[in-house]
């Protein structure tokens, strides 16, 4: 038997802290497995590269890395993390040989590369220091490579371990197959007693009853076929790098440029009657020339060489693997930056292909208003009763919104997928438990005519993503800086009712992740107090935001020539209300013209009318009644005997929305907190069925907040809606999935589907 081996690299480049909420000693603890725990092989570690000495300002360093012999694992040395958003630069490449154990020839099983965070406390000295961090993980991330990427992949690979745990981990990791000589040697054949007649003979005129030569026969073609692709692969990859850091490979002086050993088999057993040698470079009936290596891949073909032959050839082209191999490890010390950068543009196109596995694209024409401008009650009711015949709504959208969620889910579930790419165990261990997102867009409504009878149609997943390169030109075009010159982007968020500031962290997490040189505001400004009035919560908010964005811009204007500033809002709950009201504020109005990105995450826009959470009316009434809640009363359109002056009544006739660039509003069907609809800005039919004063009032306020929205800008607006469908199996039966809260309180302890819409639209966070 011919045996081959896969080496895999993992260069970790850089640890960055995102959120780590505690001091101490961190290492990285590395190692390789085979998916099947029936046969468990663990990757042996076989190079170790450090690559660029360590910053030593960068964070603390101490002691060394090492080799663990009883699990095989290769940790990093111990580091300090002091701060948030500190970089420790690491720059070592490890490598691990995964051999395929009990399997013979090539395996179909995919290898699970595990990464393991370890902690130690801070400690006076380092005594006992590395005994410490190998102790415990404190977190654990794996990521799985497919059977078919372990002949050959080159892929951007960042680790952000659990929510508790927010950090990034970048590496890449390469993988490429080699020749294992010295086992192929070593293996005595089935027939080795005929050994100098069979070992001459083709495979091909092999009686096929004599014992197991068949399936030897197939598996050693199975191996020397997976060789020449893995040479193919490292050539093609060689030459995407070659292309991203503008530098030429020469192979002039290497083996690469000597005919292979193939070649002048094939030549001698005079094949070329039915496959011919070419050196033009072009394929001919399964052989194919490329950078003067001839590429076989025609079964039968090799099953027309004798054993020895066969084995001569896994010998030549073990050796061009191994060549290309240690070629591609030094060209990647000389140019890894580059290098590092290619792979991540290339891991965030394809994630967003990836992704959109769990993401459902339609568009929505916004109807006309449903109420004229005119204020007398008969024309109020005429254009009322219009809008009942134009904008005709489902039954129960949230109920449709989940079904069409759910069966999208089951279809998810059946998928086999079995690519080229690393995939990360996060999200790839239970495709069912992935929330589905469902993606909605504004398109441009004209005035509607007799032959358009729909508002709601879906489109292909190409379509909604020139909207990507639509807001790219237009942000170029408005602030194309100068080689000198800064853009202040500050991104603020917005906690709900009795929330924490660090509510939005895992979101926070994302954007950061997005646009490194954002600022953050994290309000606190209202933590503990927002059982107050509204007006007193935004008039905090803008003092707040106005005050954190004139430091920033001192700051900035200190260091260099301030062009530009985007001042985006991020808000959960009633953190929304809180931040147009904010907007509304004077102390805002400087800031007017710079908002850029509104993302509402479970905002009651619409305040509470039309509720039909009946357990959650229940306990906003005892809210109101016990403890005379003020910003429930605003809420519910209790604070006023005349709905015309309450809060959010005219909260929404005020110009809010409209100063914004992007507007992005998430929802979700399974919050019982609140309202849909009132989440969306959209009707329901409880509204349209009502012609009483409040169910025109609702109408009044549906209709100026989507005049904002659709108002017509100098650059255009993006407005989408999100429709994030959780995994309702993880919640059990309790209280909070029964009342609703328990998908509204999703939206801050899990961050796949902000991954998955902000990675996916990412213009829209820059």
């Amino acid at each position: 038997m011919l045996e081959i081996v896969h080496e895999i690299a993992i260069y970790i480049h850089r640890f960055h802290n995102l959120d780590l909420f505690r001091q101490g000693w961190y290492r990285i603890k590395i190692s390789v497995r085979w998916e099947d725990n029936d046969k468990i092989s663990l990757g042996t570690p076989a190079r170790v590269v450090q690559y660029e000495a360590p910053d030593p300002g960068s964070g603390n360093l101490y002691g060394i890395w090492s080799i663990d012999d009883a699990d095989h694992s290769f940790s990093t040395h111990p580091f300090q993390i002091k701060y948030a958003r500190q970089d420790v630069h690491l720059c070592m490449m490890i490598s691990f040989i995964l051999s395929p154990g009990e399997f013979e020839g090539l395996s179909t099983t995919a290898a699970i590369l595990k990464f393991e965070l370890m902690f130690a406390p801070k400690l006076e000295d380092g005594v006992g220091l590395q005994a410490s961090c190998d102790a415990f993980p404190a977190a654990v991330h794996e990521f799985r490579i497919p059977p078919k990427a372990l002949l050959g992949l080159h892929s951007y690979c960042p680790v952000h371990f659990d929510a508790l745990h927010a950090v990034l981990v970048e590496a890449s990791v390469h993988v490429s197959l080699k020749a294992d000589s010295y086992r192929s040697a070593s293996k005595v054949p089935s027939n080795s007693g005929s050994s100098g007649v069979v070992g001459d003979e083709s495979y091909g005129t092999l009686n096929p009853e004599a014992s197991g030569v068949n399936s030897e026969v197939a598996k050693n073609v199975a191996v020397v076929k997976a060789l020449l692709t893995s040479c193919d692969l490292l050539l093609e990859e060689l030459q995407k790098f070659s292309k991203a850091v503008g530098r030429a490979i020469d192979f002039s002086e290497s083996k690469m440029n000597n005919p292979t050993l193939l070649t002048s088999i094939l030549q001698a057993k005079q094949l070329g009657a039915d496959v011919e040698v070419s050196g033009e470079g072009k394929p001919q009936n399964g052989l194919e020339r490329g950078n003067g290596a001839l590429h076989l891949h025609n079964a039968e073909v090799l099953c027309s060489l004798s054993k020895n032959e066969l084995m001569r050839c896994y010998h030549s082209l073990g050796d061009q693997c191994m060549y290309l191999w240690s070629f591609f490890l030094k060209f990647h010390r000389d140019n890894k930056t580059k290098i590092l950068e290619f792979l991540r543009d290339a891991w965030a196109k394809d994630r967003k292909s990836e992704w959109s596995i769990w993401m459902v694209y339609l568009k929505f024409e916004m109807p006309h208003r449903h109420i004229n401008g005119g204020s007398d009650e008969s024309s109020r009711r005429v254009a009322h009763r219009r809008t009942a015949s134009s904008w005709q709504l489902p039954d129960d959208p949230p109920q449709t919104a989940a079904t069409r969620a759910d069966l999208h889910r089951k279809s998810v579930a059946q998928m086999r997928i079995n690519n080229r790419s690393i995939q990360d165990m996060y999200i790839f261990g239970d495709l069912s438990r992935v929330p589905i997102v469902i993606v909605e867009r504004m398109m441009s409504a004209p005035r509607r005519t007799n032959s358009e009878n729909s508002y709601l149609r879906q489109v292909e997943l190409s379509e909604l993503l020139t909207l990507q390169t639509d807001s790219s030109v237009t942000v170029d075009k408005k602030s194309a800086p100068r080689s000198n010159a800064r853009v202040l982007k500050i991104v603020v968020f917005v906690h709900g009712f009795q929330g924490h500031h660090l509510d939005l962290r895992l979101i926070r997490n994302q954007w950061l992740l997005i646009d490194p040189i954002a600022e953050v505001l994290m309000s606190e400004a209202n933590e503990d107090k927002t059982s107050a009035d509204f007006r007193e919560m935004g008039q905090r908010l803008a003092q707040e935001v106005a005050s954190f964005v004139k430091r920033k811009m001192d700051k900035a204007s200190k260091n260099g020539n301030l062009e530009d500033i985007r001042l985006s809002f991020v808000g959960h709950s009633i953190g929304n209300l809180i931040i147009r009201t904010a907007i509304a504020d004077s102390a805002m109005e400087p800031f007017l013209g710079h908002l850029h990105t509104y993302v509402s995450v479970s905002g009651p826009h619409l305040g509470y009318l039309y509720s039909s959470n009946s357990l959650f009316n229940s306990g906003l009434w005892l809210l109101k009644t016990l403890k005379g809640t003020q910003c429930i009363h605003q809420l519910t359109f209790t604070d006023d005997s005349d709905i015309q002056n309450t809060f959010v009544y005219k909260l929404c006739k005020q110009k809010t929305l409209g100063h914004f660039k992007h507007i992005i509003l998430l929802s979700s069907p399974q919050d019982g907190y609140v309202p849909y609809h009132s989440a969306r800005i959209q009707s329901c039919q409880a509204a349209s069925n009502d012609n009483s004063r409040k169910g025109r009032a609702f109408m009044e306020m549906l209709d100026s907040c989507l005049d904002q929205i659709c108002a017509k800008t100098s650059e255009g607006r993006v407005f989408m809606r999100f429709d994030v469908n959780f995994d309702t199996t993880a919640y059990g039966k309790n209280l909070n999935s029964f009342i609703g809260r328990a998908a509204h309180i999703d939206f801050l302890e899990s961050d796949i589907f902000a991954r998955f819409i902000m990675w996916s639209f990412p213009d829209l966070f820059r």
